[in-house]
């Protein structure tokens, strides 16, 4: 590592002043800090985030669900409330990387990240929801940009998610089993509007699936995944699989999905 400076503000206000000034926002520090270890990254001032006890925490507000930036994902795995009403979430946080890493990633973190391979912004994606930051709010469909990208600005703190509670939802993914990171993974979610889909492994960044959506939103069963094209062109191939590979699997794991979800998620 080159040297740093860290500072742990205990308010938001101080933490959005000192990132304004430049400070580089520590969260979970599970991609960074060992970004930092390789020297692949070499921020001056590091802000550690977990002091701030407003970032974090699990609130039910009407047909949403508020998550702080701070919250690990071990608690969203843990969290009773989301377990009955929003299980496809839960789940999802309970099978991110391993025990160590659920205990310390954060869904904030792994969010502004955007992480190419990432399952949380499948989920925030999939469902639709809101990114809330120190200055604005900003729709998922807004918020990723491209290979560890997001609409963030300089100095800008993601400080919650709002995701709306689906009819139903479903996550799938097939494991890489050395970084735990998926392949490929399907998330779905039915709303009154109709259904979302959003697959994340395959390429530069997670993105949503029309035809699928289509499809699902005609009739959610797993028949109706069949005859989907999948296109494969800017899907990744390297030594865990070809593009083709990945553009099959995406059928695959989303006829998991649908009938996980017919399934109570």
């Amino acid at each position: 590592m080159y040297p740093f400076t860290l500072e742990r503000p205990n308010s938001l206000a101080e933490a959005r002043q000192r990132a304004a000034a430049g400070a580089q926002p520590l969260a979970g520090g599970q991609t960074l800090l060992a970004s930092m270890k390789l020297r692949l990254s070499a921020p001056e001032q590091l802000l550690d985030l977990g002091g701030i006890a407003e970032l974090a925490g699990i609130r039910r507000e009407g047909d949403a669900f508020v998550i702080g930036a701070m919250t690990r994902h071990a608690d969203v795995a843990a969290d009773a409330t989301l377990q009955r009403d929003f299980p496809a979430l839960a789940g999802l946080a309970g099978s991110i990387g391993d025990r160590q890493v659920r205990a310390m990633g954060t869904l904030g973190g792994s969010v502004a990240n955007n992480d190419p391979a990432a399952c949380y912004p499948s989920a925030v994606l999939g469902s639709g929801a809101t990114v809330v930051t120190t200055q604005r709010e900003i729709a998922a469909d807004d918020f990723f940009t491209g290979l560890f990208s997001t609409a963030l600005e300089p100095g800008e703190l993601i400080t919650a998610i709002r995701f709306p509670v689906p009819q139903r939802a479903a996550y799938e993914k097939l494991r890489q089993p050395a970084s735990h990171f998926p392949l490929v993974g399907v998330f779905l979610a039915q709303y009154a509007g109709g259904v979302r889909v959003a697959i994340t492994g395959t390429g530069n960044g997670v993105f949503r699936h029309a035809g699928l959506e289509a499809a699902l939103s005609r009739r959610f069963a797993p028949e109706s995944v069949e005859g989907v094209a999948v296109d494969a062109s800017g899907f990744n191939t390297d030594l865990h699989a070809s593009a083709d590979y990945r553009a099959h699997l995406v059928g695959v794991l989303a006829r998991r999905a649908v009938a996980r979800a017919l399934d109570g998620g």
